[in-house]
């Protein structure tokens, strides 16, 4: 019992050393789709109270179930937005290290249940823990805020797995409805628990399953009769079921993706997407085991996609490796089952992300649950010290400090928004995600010329990408103006984007009072009409969403320059389009506050008229977010504030009307 004495502070050393690597990143910024999803904890007014609450934590879009778990967890660190990001960045580390202490004890655990000496058992979780915890590759999940989406599963899911494993021992034991109770709460309420964080916690049913093959059920079978008969029901209701599901979803989709044709939103089919994706997890399995300080980070646009067997001509290698993987695990499962769990707990980790459905082909966060066990087979090697002792004694102190130097450096980037920009921008020259990241960053420190630079050569090459155009725009505007060439550049990659986000609105709410101040020779309202114009008759834009945003914006342009009239046709063709409160409140409030409130109650009467028109809720958060609303009376209060306020600017001829209080932001 001597080496649990060691083997415990070593533990805290471990998790010591994570936070000391990690600890550089915990001062760096916001990023991206951090932008996109935590500004709803001020939308709808400061969560300090149970009705802004329940607003906020039915919020969330992404998934059927918004991810109210991972939405939960935010209120630990802000109440209201903007908000300083380092209280995030920490409780992500916090998450991170017990995610790690969570690991060790499922290591152990398995190492018990393969019968594994003792003490090598122990140090082989926690080495497996140590490499794992320590990986710089998982920097980019633990440090990118949002990514807490992707950590809260893996804690689900390992809890969970302690959880039924105990369970299944009562079992083993003849203790049927404890052993039941824990079984049920493991699988069941564990997956619900990592579902409500995010949709890849619908796995933990099959990685249950692989467990209970490879593992459990050759070494330690259950009693015959009542015991056998009742496990057997729960493996079929909430492991077997549950994944049959997840598969036949997946293949669904393929199966439909691939006769149906590409999705319109991504610039590949359904059936290019399997091609690319076995790619994708070499190239993951490539930074797993040969591990680097730095790489792509969140800037994957430039992946090249496998449009043939042979193009690129990795893909078919990729693919038989990818087989040859799975059905060597398989094959080897008795006689090698740490190796062979561990592989196909990976990619069966990698099942919804990197497969048939229509996601972002490559981010590095989507290896942070598949990698669990990625290590444990080394540490279970290195901790069997019979042969090679020195060199494994070695290797057990060399492999950890590697991976946290590494991890500390990747950490540093993530810590200096600037580098971080710059060096991504050089690893992914084709990436205009990238380029135009660093581009902003060069023209907030006072290079503009090198932000042209940077966004005319890429242009060159990809015409169509409105983020580069729109960037080079802003670097014009900081060197003398725009030229004829400028704006040709624009409408060009205005007419041939497939998507704009919502990248063209924020960009449109800052350049608007620089076109209307005259500050940038060449770029005035009627070149941002223009632009307006070329995206609505784009037909990749031609959706509802797209169009509506559009239309609006062109009514902004007439407001700015005091046509309110035509600003009112506008707003009323986009509210039209999609009929949503939020909408009908935020061009209400915009009329107001530029001082037309006649227009902005008519605008309101309008909505009146329509209102039963409205877009039908969708199902799943979006339906109980609906309902949350309804049950507060929400927008009838708030378009019933709105309107006084409006009625009473009107009647005093008050042309400074106030915007709406803070609990009526825009959720449209």
């Amino acid at each position: 019992m001597r080496y649990r004495l060691v083997l415990t502070p070593l533990l805290i050393l471990l998790l010591g050393t994570a936070w000391i690597a990690y600890a550089p990143g915990l001062h760096g910024d916001f990023l991206f789709d951090d932008f996109g999803n935590l500004p709803a904890l001020g939308a709808m007014g400061p969560v300090d109270n149970w009705h802004t609450f329940w607003r906020y934590i039915t919020s969330g879009t992404a998934d059927p179930t918004g991810r109210p778990l991972a939405l939960l967890t935010f209120l630990l660190d802000a109440r209201n937005w903007p908000a300083d990001p380092y209280p995030f960045k920490r409780t992500s580390l916090i998450l991170h290290l017990l995610n790690g202490s969570l690991l060790y004890a499922l290591l152990v655990r398995l190492g018990q249940l393969l019968t594994v000496e003792a003490p090598r058992r122990h140090v082989a979780a926690l080495l497996g823990s140590a490499l794992w915890l320590l990986h710089p590759l998982l920097v980019s999940t633990t440090l990118y805020i949002v990514q807490r989406e992707a950590m809260l599963p893996a804690t689900c899911i390992m809890t969970g797995l302690l959880i039924w494993l105990h369970g299944r021992d009562q079992l083993c034991h003849g203790r049927i409805t404890s052993g039941l109770a824990w079984s049920i709460g493991g699988v069941g309420a564990c997956t619900l628990l990592a579902v409500l964080a995010k949709a890849n916690g619908a796995l933990l049913p099959l990685y249950a399953l692989l467990i209970e093959i490879i593992v459990l059920a050759p070494r330690h079978p259950l009693p015959l009769g009542k015991v056998q008969r009742v496990y057997r029901g729960f493996l079929w209701v909430f492991a077997v079921i549950p994944t049959f599901v997840v598969c036949a979803h997946v293949a669904w989709v393929g199966v439909h993706g691939i006769l149906v044709g590409s999705p319109s939103f991504r610039p590949w089919s359904i059936g290019q997407r399997l091609l690319t994706e076995p790619r994708v997890l070499m190239d993951y399995l490539s930074l797993l085991w040969l591990p680097r300080p730095f790489s792509s980070g969140l800037f994957n646009d430039q992946y090249v996609v496998s449009t043939s067997l042979l193009h690129p001509v990795t893909t078919l290698p990729a693919i038989i490796a990818l087989l040859v993987l799975i059905g060597s695990a398989w094959s080897f499962r008795q006689h090698h089952p740490a190796v062979s769990l561990a592989i196909l707990f990976y990619f069966a980790g990698q099942l919804i992300e990197s497969s048939s459905l229509p996601l972002e082909l490559y981010f590095e966060h989507r290896n942070y649950a598949p990698a669990l066990l990625m290590f444990w087979p080394l540490g279970l090697w290195l901790a069997d010290i019979r042969t090679m002792l020195v060199l494994k004694r070695g290797l057990m102190f060399v492999l950890p400090l590697g991976l946290a130097l590494m991890t500390h450096a990747r950490a540093e980037l993530w810590g200096n928004a600037r580098t971080q920009a710059l060096l991504w921008a050089k690893i992914n020259p084709n990436s205009a995600r990238a380029q135009a990241n660093a581009a902003q960053i060069e023209m907030q420190t006072g290079r503009p010329q090198d932000a042209i630079h940077r966004l005319e050569k890429l242009l060159a090459t990809e015409p169509d990408q409105t983020q580069l155009v729109f960037n080079l725009i802003g670097a014009r505007c900081l060197t003398g103006g725009l030229s004829s060439d400028d704006l040709t550049a624009a409408r060009k990659a205005m007419q041939g984007s497939a998507s704009t986000g919502t990248l063209f609105t924020h960009w449109f709410d800052r350049t608007l009072p620089v076109a209307m101040s005259g500050d940038c020779p060449g770029l005035t309202p009627t070149f941002l009409l223009t632009l307006i114009n070329t995206g609505l008759s784009n037909p990749q834009l031609a959706a509802a969403g797209p169009q509506q945003d559009l239309t609006y914006l062109r009514g902004r342009i007439a407001l700015a320059q005091h046509q309110p009239d035509a600003a009112l046709a506008d707003f009323i063709w986009a509210l039209d389009l999609q009929v949503r409160p939020g909408m009908a409140l935020e061009a209400a409030a915009t009329l107001g506050a530029a001082g037309y409130p006649t227009q902005g109650l008519q605008l309101l009467d309008h909505y009146q008229q329509v209102q039963d028109q409205a877009m039908p809720t969708g199902f799943g958060m979006p339906m109980l977010h609906a309902w949350v609303l309804a049950r507060q009376n929400y927008w009838p209060h708030e378009l019933a504030h709105l309107r006084q306020q409006l009625t009473l600017d009107a009647r005093a001829g008050n042309t400074n009307t106030a915007q709406p209080n803070s609990d009526a932001g825009a959720t449209y």
